[in-house]
């Protein structure tokens, strides 16, 4: 049964997930769930207003500098922020810091909108997500705290087994594929209040492990084209959304994206 049938915009806020890496489009941009769920809502009303701030490679710092005024100030019937998940990425990260900032995003955008959504971010099954482990975990029980004080809803991607299946993450296994963003926009539709279209909690069907040498080659790929460049930029102070700006910076009215990729 609906909750709420009458939401008239959206605002999304954050990194590259909620720019929506890696949903390639035909034109070389991405799609992503804040698209996908932007164009769910549209359908429904008439004249819905969508804007997506989110930039790639932000911190939560510039996160907090560069798009909470702005959306604060459009007045959306529903805001997403995600941010804090770079930081903790980060080999030296200041946990503090980014829970204080988190809040202030927070204070600041709960009270300018209908609706604020937080999110437990995905998290890829591996080696890798054991070491950021504790340090996403802190962060996410903070998002908790700070929902349950300032009546913000919580989206718990985090706990979804589906999710992190490693068949729904992109090569560069930072960013989800177009059927886990399909599925991101499917869990924050549900926790809108709005009826279920299906199960985004669906596990894959079983996989077929690849072999010894099929995996050191995907291993080497993706050192070359995705690792290397990452650590690159970390040792030299850049971030891939350098000088990139938010792809939709104005609340206008909702207009669809292209077709996605087929190869995407």
């Amino acid at each position: 049964m609906e909750i709420n049938a009458n939401y008239t915009s959206f605002v999304a806020v954050g990194d590259s997930f909620t720019e929506g890496m890696s949903d390639l489009l035909p034109d070389g941009s991405y799609r992503g769930w804040a698209d996908v769920l932007a164009g769910r809502l549209a359908a429904r009303t008439p004249g819905f207003r969508y804007a997506n701030l989110a930039v790639r490679g932000k911190l939560i710092r510039q996160i907090v500098d560069e798009q909470v005024d702005l959306a604060a100030s459009m007045r959306a019937d529903v805001v997403t922020l995600v941010g804090g998940l770079n930081d903790t990425l980060r080999p030296k990260c200041d946990m503090v810091r980014v829970r204080d900032l988190l809040e202030e995003a927070v204070e600041k955008l709960a009270p300018s909108c209908g609706q604020l959504v937080l999110m437990r971010s995905p998290g890829r099954q591996g080696p890798v997500m054991k070491r950021f482990r504790p340090r996403m975990e802190e962060l996410f029980a903070h998002v908790d705290a700070l929902a349950s004080r300032h009546g913000a809803l919580v989206v718990d991607l985090y706990g979804s087994p589906a999710l992190g299946d490693q068949r729904m993450w992109d090569a560069d296994r930072l960013h989800l594929t177009a059927e886990g963003h399909r599925r991101v926009a499917e869990a924050i539709w549900q926790t809108l209040g709005l009826d279920a279209e299906d199960d985004w909690q669906a596990p894959l069907p079983p996989a077929l492990r690849a072999g010894w040498a099929a995996r050191r080659v995907a291993d080497a790929q993706f050192a070359r084209r995705h690792l290397g460049p990452w650590i690159g930029r970390r040792l030299t102070g850049r971030s891939s959304g350098d000088g990139r700006p938010a792809k939709r910076p104005d609340l206008l009215p909702y207009e669809p994206c292209p077709a996605p990729s087929a190869d995407a």
